[in-house]
């Protein structure tokens, strides 16, 4: 390694070569992905690599300053791409870059796959699936609003919010936008190479930092399960409302054809033609409260579907990054680490025995120990850094905490207006009935409800 990114460790290109020898068992990167390089982390930019004042490893970020940091839409180009094999384009604006660029998914794939090699130990939100086959309307519309939970909540990630690959994503407007994204993740290594604090990162930690990870852990699991509860029943709600709304039409409609009906009346029916007469031309009339009545059932749904169930969604998907992020830590970092303990306690029963032994050690075997001891050395730092890193996300999950006011606030107030809305085109609608109900000698009855004084016998 040079550039100074790892000055506590000795022999740091060795370590780092050891190092990438002992995770030959983990995930291999995505083919044609360029892997880290650590020779240029002095090319980072300066804040990147200053150490913070006081204790690093706390957050002092508030909801608001998060949303602040950028607001990215992510819509649908209606018309389809390419001349054989047909593919979508989303449009992404962010407010932050005053860009706007066109990405189809695969670009998404390539630059969430670059995210994960940077930023092994943060949150790295989760892409939507692709379906080859059958792509309906339906599918792409949920993926395109998963997409932009995604870019939303990367762009307004601490880290990541200021890596050149994010910028480039957003506002590189030039052709293959992929190679773009591949050159710039070779001029630095992860998170772990560029940081400062990576190797003092064990300073910062607390004594029962195991203890707290598990709780940490526990603790998001069981808001997550709730939180899913949640959204589950939002989704009902609000498919509700616009099945309501569908079922109202078509009441109207039915009102409106029973109206317009032309059969010809029966002679025995002479005597009290006008009556139906009259019936009809209510009910026609009818139709256009029942219209309205669909429109704010409808519109009741759609606005319970954009301001609770997607921030549920958004919610969801950050809590469910945490749970992949405690995975990844314990599959793959700690997996190694203890991996790496083990190696080098053999290695020192090795160096024990061959001290005491008749023949002493050639040199090439010498520095094949040293080479061992940096990587196992470097293993530790990294499992290390991996718990900071965790305690800090644990940070960032409880800044986003407040947005359950907001769901709250925004599904008490969704509920609040559509029920006054659809009260006021009820209560309208209510005198205009006056005419449907003709007594025997051609009076106005309209019925009473059983507080009139009617016995339920």
């Amino acid at each position: 390694m040079t550039g100074g990114a790892m000055d506590p460790l000795p022999a740091a290109p060795v370590a780092a070569a050891a190092e990438a020898e002992a995770d030959e068992e983990a995930d291999a990167p995505a083919a044609d992905l360029p892997m880290p390089q650590a020779s240029e982390g002095r090319d980072l930019e300066p804040e990147r690599m200053q150490v913070p004042q006081g204790n690093p490893l706390l957050l002092c970020h508030t909801l608001q300053e998060l949303l602040a940091r950028d607001s990215v839409q992510v819509e649908l180009i209606p018309e389809k791409k390419g001349l054989f094999l047909k593919h979508v384009e989303y449009e992404v604006s962010s407010q932050r870059f005053r860009s706007c660029v066109y990405r189809r998914y695969n670009d998404f794939v390539v630059f969430h796959e670059l995210l994960l090699q940077k930023f092994p130990y943060r949150m790295v939100p989760a892409l939507p699936p692709k379906r080859m086959l059958g792509a309906d309307r339906e599918f792409i519309e949920g993926r395109r609003r998963a997409l932009k939970r995604f870019i939303n909540l990367v762009a307004r990630h601490p880290p990541f919010s200021e890596d050149v690959v994010l910028k480039l994503f957003l506002s590189f407007s030039g052709p293959d936008v992929q190679s773009r994204l591949k050159e710039a993740a070779q001029c630095a290594g992860d998170e772990f190479l560029t940081c400062k604090l990576a190797p003092r990162a064990k300073d910062f930690l607390p004594a029962d930092v195991q203890t707290q990870f598990a709780l940490s852990r526990e603790l998001i699991r069981n808001v997550y399960n709730s939180f899913h509860k949640l959204r589950d029943r939002a989704e009902r709600m609000a498919s509700r409302a616009i099945d309501n709304a569908a079922d109202l039409l078509t009441f109207g409609r039915e009102l409106s054809a029973l109206g317009s009906d032309t059969t010809p009346l029966p002679s025995w029916a002479a005597l009290h033609s006008s009556t139906w007469g009259s019936l009809k031309q209510a009910l026609k009339g009818l139709s256009v409260e029942f219209a309205v009545l669909a429109d704010k059932a409808a519109q009741q749904g759609r606005q319970e579907e954009s301001d609770v169930v997607e921030k549920l969604n958004l919610f969801l998907d950050l809590l469910q990054s945490y749970k992949d992020l405690c995975e990844r830590h314990e599959k793959g970092v700690l997996h190694r680490h203890q991996r790496a303990l083990r190696k080098y306690s053999l290695m020192k029963r090795q160096m024990s025995a061959a001290a005491h032994g008749p023949e002493p050690e050639s040199v090439e075997q010498l520095e094949s120990r040293i080479v061992e001891e940096n990587a196992i050395q470097t293993m530790e730092l990294r499992n290390h850094f991996s718990l900071y890193c965790l305690h800090q996300e644990m940070q960032l999950v409880h800044a986003y905490l407040p947005l359950t006011s907001h769901i709250l606030g925004a599904f008490v107030n969704s509920q609040i207006q559509g029920h006054k809305e659809m009260s006021k085109v009820w209560n309208d609608l209510k005198p205009k009935l006056h005419c449907l109900f003709v007594g025997p000698n051609s009076t106005l009855t309209p019925p009473r409800s059983p507080r009139d004084g009617l016995s339920p016998h």
